[in-house]
């Protein structure tokens, strides 16, 4: 077993440059903290150090997804006896960006979704925090069926030319590859209803939407293929590593992945 490492807000500051973070960017940051070791001020640090090398004039943005705000009939409750699921249906408290919590994101982007100056999207099982110059642009109108498509967080960081940040996880957990799903033609494309507990008019209701059913289990692969091209660049920090990429080339790198071998055969999850 690996010797866990120290890690400094020094030494992220370090890593965050020699990855190729600068003063203005609009990066979207997916991170593990365990997997680095031990950091020293845990995920303050870690958010520390991202806000204060981009600057007043960059953008961060992370995924705080609480995606148990979902009917349990699709099965984000497995753990829990089916017999629970409509009581569980019954009582999930209605989305409310302010303190709803996130759901698997970890412990920086629950730390992050609550930051000063920090805004949150309004999709009740799918949403993104940002902060910084264009925090407003990315978290404002998250429709309920374009989860990750053009209009979309993802999309808008697409168009912004921004980056994605990988500290400690890998491709499966790259959401913009999700904007690649929706962009791309491939046997089995399909939507699906999902429903939320959202509050409208002060009283708590479910709400159904169609959105894109969504694959991701081939996300590794194209991970692994994207990494070939040399546009992505690696630093180490702790145990763990970092990747930074240009959002842009990765799903226009995916979109054309998917296209040429994703099958029929594989099913998509939501």
């Amino acid at each position: 077993m690996e010797t866990r490492k120290l890690v400094t807000p020094d030494d992220i500051k370090s890593a965050l440059k020699k990855a190729g973070v600068r003063k203005g960017q609009a990066i979207m940051v997916h991170t593990s903290l365990s997997s680095l070791g031990y950091v020293c001020g845990g995920a303050q640090s870690v958010i520390e150090a991202l806000l204060e090398s981009v600057g007043g004039e960059g953008t961060i943005m992370m995924p705080t997804q609480s995606w148990k705000n979902l009917d349990p009939a699709t099965g984000v409750y497995w753990q829990e006896p089916e017999a629970w699921w409509p009581v569980i249906r019954e009582y999930i408290p209605a989305y409310d960006k302010r303190i709803t919590p996130t759901n698997t994101m970890g412990a920086v982007a629950e730390m992050f979704r609550q930051w000063p100056g920090t805004l949150r999207s309004d999709h009740p099982a799918r949403s993104v925090a940002a902060w910084g110059r264009y925090a407003k642009y990315l978290t404002e109108n998250h429709d309920l069926s374009d989860i990750f498509g053009d209009s979309s967080p993802i999309g808008r960081l697409y168009a912004l030319d921004g980056s994605v940040l990988l500290i400690g996880v890998g491709y499966d957990k790259n959401t913009s590859l999700h904007l690649a799903d929706a962009r791309a033609a491939y046997p089995g494309k399909h939507t699906v209803m999902e429903s939320s507990a959202v509050q409208l008019d002060g009283q708590r209701i479910w709400k159904s939407y169609e959105t894109l059913a969504v694959d991701g289990e081939d996300f590794p692969a194209i991970g692994e293929a994207f990494e070939q091209t040399g546009a992505v660049r690696h630093a180490p920090l702790g145990n763990g590593m970092l990747s930074m990429m240009r959002q842009r080339a990765l799903v226009d790198f995916a979109v054309k992945w998917i296209e040429l071998n994703r099958s029929c055969s594989q099913g998509a999850t939501v």
